[in-house]
């Protein structure tokens, strides 16, 4: 199975910024154990933006755009040395794409973009795709690796998108509000009603929330691709995912279009 996995900032630190070391450690020894058991992975990781704020030890993300893209260029080498030194661990070669929304819009980069993806896959590599914050602005910017990871996804013709969250899926109401929130295990449409039921942005150090992740869902659902919202704290859970368990809430992807990719 080809499954394309996008961690989330709250997945890979902690609040302070700082690496969560075990819970990224596991991720890249199951996801390495899913590879050796036959599954292509692409990993879409946030991360970098909050590892620059750990490694430069301030307190709080910043509002201004030049911090934020300064400190992404910080913590997009430390992001990218630590998942190089795990994979290697176990005999797993990683291989870097930082994209902005022009590398996806241009049908000329476009096409670059795709054709790499796949030739690195055919060469067994991980491609690890984030967006480049370093350059990325409004007008070029996709803004979210919940859409990123939509898009990485349709584009590599994934049977499988797993956005690893804050959260365990999708809800009747917003859980941390509403102990009577109850999980969606499956969803075949997205409804007015569903869509009604995202809320604003998540954890303080990342940009995504429900509202990104029905967007993701759109897309890929359209495209024949199956989608999982679940909650990052256990990486473990990709095993039960790859065997077809029932875990988090699911978006089924239009068969139709699944047959004609």
């Amino acid at each position: 199975m080809r499954i394309v996995v996008k961690v989330g900032t709250s997945t890979l630190t902690h609040a302070t910024g700082k690496l969560n070391i075990r819970r990224v450690e596991l991720l890249c020894k199951v996801m390495s154990d899913l590879k050796n058991a036959g599954h292509e992975l692409i990993l879409v990781s946030s991360g970098a933006i909050a590892m620059g704020v750990g490694k430069m030890n301030l307190t709080r993300k910043p509002d201004d755009v030049p911090t934020k893209q300064a400190l992404a260029a910080v913590g997009q080498c430390e992001l990218m040395y630590v998942y190089d030194k795990l994979f290697s661990e176990y005999h797993h070669t990683v291989a870097q794409l930082l994209l902005t929304g022009s590398d996806v819009e241009d049908s000329q980069r476009h096409m670059n973009f795709q054709n790499t993806l796949f030739r690195l896959l055919q060469l067994g590599a991980l491609p690890i795709v984030n967006e480049n914050d370093t350059v990325a602005t409004a007008e070029i910017a996709v803004g979210d690796n919940d859409t990123l990871g939509a898009i990485v996804a349709v584009n590599v013709r994934a049977e499988l998108l797993v956005l690893m969250s804050d959260i365990e899926g999708l809800y009747t109401a917003d859980p941390r509000k509403d102990p009577s929130a109850e999980l969606i295990p499956e969803v075949r449409e997205l409804t007015p009603e569903l869509l009604a039921l995202a809320g604003d942005a998540g954890s303080e150090l990342g940009t995504g929330g429900m509202v990104t992740k029905l967007r993701a869902a759109g897309m890929c659902m359209e495209a024949g691709c199956d989608m999982i919202i679940t909650n990052g704290v256990r990486p473990e859970d990709l095993y039960r995912i790859a065997e077809g368990e029932a875990v988090g809430t699911r978006f089924v992807g239009n068969k139709e279009a699944r047959c004609n990719r």
